[in-house]
């Protein structure tokens, strides 16, 4: 997944209802906010995390695509919580122009202060209307400790990829169908024509969903090229010709955005490369080429591009194919048995 460019404002102000979980007003305490929230509504998915830290307060924000984002400001005021990030817009019609683009949520803490319920207004670039996000929100419990990963049992290897597509399918059923099957090697290649419309290509996913698993796979990255790994759907590891660059959050085999690798262990582009992924108890574990480079470490919750922002049920493995020329091959699942 490519970076989010810039910023966002976005203002969440929490509000009390009648029969619902109570705020003073003039209550300016920051703990009924403080945590994860998975947000989700129709269009997509988001997470909100709000923190303190030596009296600090912080958040970060995702927002259905790109990276977690650190906001710009955020602070509570007369049982309201405030969060804001900025984004300066360009008009390239209206003679380099800026504009700072605005987003603004409503939310209301609902049961016992682990829901949120309000509504999202994005308006729009030129000024005239906007699109409202109607937004429901649920409390992330808390990461567990790190399983003992030499103790996991696991069930009988399954093998994701036969002779043609048979056992995966689009995501956008709408969107055009760049992935084949050449003599085992599942192939994307979303070729766009020069001076036509920009092609949306799909995302291939599986049909079969799986909680916990190992998943061992080889990838060949063209140049320049760009997919991802969705675990469950929700977890993005990095798919990326990066190789000579130091480890970053955005480069092969991190968790988009949220873990960054401990070593640099990619290969040249063009290149086969062997990934070996562990996904238990909301922990991951990704071997990179034989080198481990992210170890057993929590996750906090969803990656942009998120099918939902649910970490709580089963979901498929889903490539990402909408970015550029992929190769994946040899891909088998071993699932974790839950005792």
């Amino acid at each position: 997944m490519k970076k989010l460019v810039g910023n966002f404002v976005l203002s969440f102000l929490l509000i009390s209802t009648a029969g619902t979980f109570l705020v003073n007003a003039q209550d300016n305490s920051v703990k009924p906010y403080l945590g994860r929230w998975a947000l989700h509504f129709q269009e997509g998915m988001g997470w909100l995390k709000v923190e303190q830290k030596k009296g600090f307060l912080d958040a970060e924000l995702l927002w259905r695509w790109g990276s977690v984002l650190p906001v710009a400001d955020v602070y509570v005021a007369n049982g309201k919580l405030v969060v804001t990030r900025v984004r300066n817009v360009t008009f390239p019609e209206k003679g380099g122009k800026k504009r700072i683009h605005t987003m603004t949520s409503v939310l209301t803490l609902e049961g016992y202060g682990d829901q949120l319920i309000g509504k999202m207004v994005m308006p729009h670039k030129d000024g005239k209307g906007a699109d409202v996000y109607y937004v429901h929100a649920d409390r992330i419990p808390p990461v567990p400790p790190a399983p003992d990963l030499s103790k996991v049992k696991y069930g009988k290897p399954v093998k994701l990829l036969g002779n043609d597509l048979s056992g995966w399918r689009l995501i956008e059923p709408e969107a055009k169908n760049g992935w084949r099957v050449v003599k085992g090697v599942l192939i994307n290649d979303p070729v766009q024509i020069p001076g036509k419309p920009h092609i949306q290509y799909g995302n291939l996913r599986t049909d079969a969903e799986f909680r916990d698993f190992n998943l061992k796979l080889k990838v060949n990255v063209p140049p320049g090229s760009n997919s991802g790994i969705y675990l469950r759907g929700i977890y993005e590891v990095q798919v990326l010709d990066s190789y000579g660059k130091k480890p970053d959050s955005h480069n092969m085999g991190a968790l988009y955005s949220r873990i960054t690798p401990s070593v640099s262990a990619e290969k040249k582009a063009g290149e086969w490369q062997d990934m070996d992924i562990t996904l238990c108890q909301r922990h991951l574990t990704v071997i990179l080429n034989g080198k481990k480079i992210i170890d057993n470490q929590p996750i906090e919750g969803v990656t942009g591009g998120a099918m939902t922002s649910d970490e709580f049920k089963p979901g498929p493995i889903y490539l990402q194919g909408d970015h550029g020329k992929i190769m994946y091959k040899d891909i088998v699942l071993t699932p974790i048995i839950k005792e």
